[in-house]
């Protein structure tokens, strides 16, 4: 295996050190946004008080404050809202038929479960890009010394 290294000029030098940085520093914001906006969600479900109905397939009895609960919360008010309607949704109800505002009910609070569920995997992307930007931005500083260590050796 051979040994070869690439040098470069200050000023490239300078420009890949500082294109690290900048990795880093979005790594860090990318990484700590994520994380706020999974706690407000997170915060914001658990002030509900919503608890995972019994018969739910999954996750039955458990507090609505993560993505999986939120879920689990979604589909059983789709089956309630369905055996409510005889397996009709909102749209094929009739205009006057008194089940109709269970189903749009039901609609909407599926919709906002729904939209969690999103904001955690909006969140969680990026954490995930935060992390890998982050270790291109460390990657890239650690390859490329400072002027001053460059001049040192």
């Amino acid at each position: 295996m051979s040994n070869t290294a690439t040098i470069l000029s200050t000023g490239r030098a300078r420009a890949v050190r500082l294109i690290g940085i900048l990795g880093l520093v979005a790594g860090i914001v990318l990484i700590v946004g994520g994380g706020v906006v999974w706690g407000t969600v997170s915060s914001q479900l658990a002030a509900e008080k919503i608890t995972v109905s019994e018969d739910a397939s999954f996750l039955a009895g458990a507090e609505v404050r993560g993505p999986l609960t939120a879920f689990a919360q979604a589909d059983i008010i789709q089956e309630h809202a369905l055996a409510a309607s005889d397996g009709l949704t909102y749209a094929e109800l009739e205009q006057d038929d008194p089940v109709r505002t269970t189903m749009m009910n039901a609609s909407f609070l599926r919709a906002s479960l729904f939209t969690s569920v999103v904001s955690f995997g909006v969140s969680a992307f990026a954490i995930g890009t935060g992390l890998v930007v982050g270790a291109f931005g460390w990657a890239l500083t650690a390859l490329v010394p400072r002027a001053s260590k460059q001049l040192a050796d």
